[in-house]
């Protein structure tokens, strides 16, 4: 497993989600553009996620979800990195995810922090790499151990990492679709659900805000029928 790069840390636990009282558009390929046909089919691969999720034989758990986690945040951080000039304090004033949800971030005291998205984000991908340099909690020597309550530290990751990527989908998705970049947040998406939905990373009420997405995700053909397809 290798570590993430060096980087201002913070102390943080994870924040309530709270919704905004705003009217939601009926229209959901209006307001949401990612379900729209030609944009959901469209992924940089059709291969079979589902067997690159699943634990290999002979492979530890523990290991497969750390080496896993470690490379989910290093593409989730490249691809949100990619997206930053038009995520700032002036355009995104809060941490906004489908629905008009608002994630908070809550201290160490109990204190809420009202935050802009960039701020957010920023608090949780510092504390996803400070646990990933951890090595008490994420070990990279031969022999080590993983602690007790590691499988609930991942799942806090993932929960992090699934809230970057609805933010994207519900603020950043026509910049994503300007720069050509929806192929591969769809893929990334799904890679990321099937590997919670595989190792029980993620609630249902966590992932609520893109279970449109999810279940018109799940729709497209299969590879094979893909494969078939393309021969006729």
């Amino acid at each position: 497993m290798k570590q993430y790069r060096n980087s201002t840390s913070y102390s943080y636990t994870l924040g309530k989600v709270k919704t905004l009282n705003r009217g939601i558009n009926n229209n959901n390929q209006e307001e949401r553009p990612y379900l729209l046909q030609q944009y959901v089919s469209q992924r940089i691969t059709h291969t079979d996620m589902i067997i690159l999720t699943a634990l290999p034989p002979g492979v530890d758990k523990a290991e497969w979800l750390a080496s896993n986690t470690v490379s989910f945040f290093k593409h989730i951080n490249l691809f949100s990195s990619a997206l930053s000039e038009f995520c700032t304090p002036s355009t995104c004033p809060t941490a906004c995810g489908p629905g008009n949800m608002v994630y908070v971030w809550t201290d160490d005291h109990g204190r809420k922090l009202k935050c802009s998205a960039p701020l957010y984000f920023d608090y949780a991908m510092s504390y996803i790499q400070e646990l990933l340099m951890d090595e008490d909690v994420f070990p990279t020597k031969a022999g080590s151990v993983f602690p007790t309550g590691f499988v609930f530290l991942v799942q806090k990751v993932f929960l992090l990492l699934f809230r970057t990527l609805a933010h994207i989908y519900w603020s950043h998705y026509r910049e994503t679709l300007a720069m050509g970049l929806h192929p591969h947040l769809n893929t990334l998406f799904r890679h990321l659900i099937l590997f919670c939905q595989q190792h029980a990373l993620l609630e249902p009420e966590d992932t609520e805000p893109l279970q449109d997405l999810i279940a018109a995700l799940a729709q497209q053909p299969p590879p094979a029928a893909i494969s078939r397809m393309q021969r006729v």
